[in-house]
């Protein structure tokens, strides 16, 4: 509803993984030129961690995008919570070999031949897991046996595991020591630092259509608060951006000031209280502001010619092509 308010021609602070709007930080670039390095030369594992929202799944995105450009064959978890057969199953649907009707052998063995049969062609294959702080240690253990799929000279099957801090704690445990000694890199994703956060608010507002650099929608001081109660985490920070370009749009405001995140940082529970307002008056602008958007939003949706009440639900959800997505297609 604000995007031609402000001049854009698409949203520019969704939080879902994009690869549109991949931002390179340095950290983010040598995490993806391992991934892909780790694949390519067949080093067996990569694993690659970060802090909820850091943009885990949005390297692994970018990732795929790379490698169906390529030869290399993959298989995308992006759900780990399965037993060690339903993971051999999914791994094989989804590199496209048939998985039903046989037990653990045959797919072994199905894999094997698979495998075998791309090394001769000098193409790799690989494996990769996201959220992988979530596999059971049986099925990790599952996966390292995966890496004895092997010639003398190499690898067959090149792995990569996403995941949050808690994957490195795992990793750490007696039970997994084998797997952790075949980890061939590492690299870790950190929260944007300060002066990268305004960069990237811009870079994100350019991507979306902003056709005017110079006239900043976000003010400075704006921005810093931003980066306060998101401690660089993109997430966090698009959510922050997101709303407070509602509330904007609501008070036909062409600018961003702190007093908005302030108050949408408040209505998130962000834990970091604003040293500018009280909490009483923090409120009463909370219900003004609110007053405002539902009337903005009220006037939209009439020139619509939408008849939704906007006591009831406005919002539709949408299919993505109305099935299941494939990434390897």
């Amino acid at each position: 509803m604000y995007r031609s308010f402000f001049g854009l021609s698409r949203n520019p602070f969704e939080i879902s993984p994009d690869p549109y709007f991949f931002f390179p930080t340095a950290r983010h670039n040598e995490a993806l030129a391992n991934l892909y390095y780790g694949i390519r030369k067949q080093k067996g594992f990569v694993v690659v961690t970060g802090e909820v929202g850091t943009g885990k799944t949005l390297l692994i995105r970018c990732l795929l995008e790379t490698l169906r450009r390529t030869q290399i064959a993959f298989a995308y978890v992006f759900n780990p919570r399965l037993s060690t057969d339903q993971f051999l199953q999914y791994m094989m649907g989804d590199l496209g070999l048939p998985y039903s009707g046989k037990n653990k052998s045959e797919l072994l063995l199905s894999l094997n031949d698979f495998l075998i049969g791309r090394y001769r062609r000098g193409l790799p294959t690989a494996l990769i897991v996201d959220e992988a702080q979530q596999l059971e240690a049986d099925v990790l253990e599952e996966i390292r046996l995966l890496t004895n799929l092997e010639t003398s000279q190499q690898k067959l099957m090149q792995i990569v595991l996403a995941g949050q801090p808690e994957l490195d704690v795992k990793l750490d445990s007696i039970e997994l020591r084998q797997l952790k000694q075949r980890i061939a890199l590492r690299c870790k994703l950190d929260a944007l630092r300060p002066e990268e956060t305004p960069t990237y608010i811009q870079k994100r507002l350019q991507l979306a259509g902003r056709k005017e650099p110079n006239q900043n929608i976000f003010q400075p001081e704006a921005i810093a608060v931003i980066h306060k109660f998101s401690q660089g985490i993109p997430r966090l920070i698009n959510t922050l951006c997101e709303n407070s370009l509602l509330i904007a749009f609501a008070v036909q405001s062409t600018t961003v000031t702190a007093e908005m995140v302030n108050e949408v940082a408040a209505d998130f529970r962000l834990q970091i209280q604003s040293t500018n307002l009280n909490g009483k008056v923090k409120n009463e602008l909370s219900a003004e502001r609110r007053k405002s958007i539902l009337k903005a939003f009220s006037g939209t949706l009439s020139a619509e010619g939408s008849t939704d009440s906007l006591s009831g639900p406005v919002a539709r959800e949408e299919s993505v092509g109305g099935k299941k997505g494939r990434f390897n297609a």
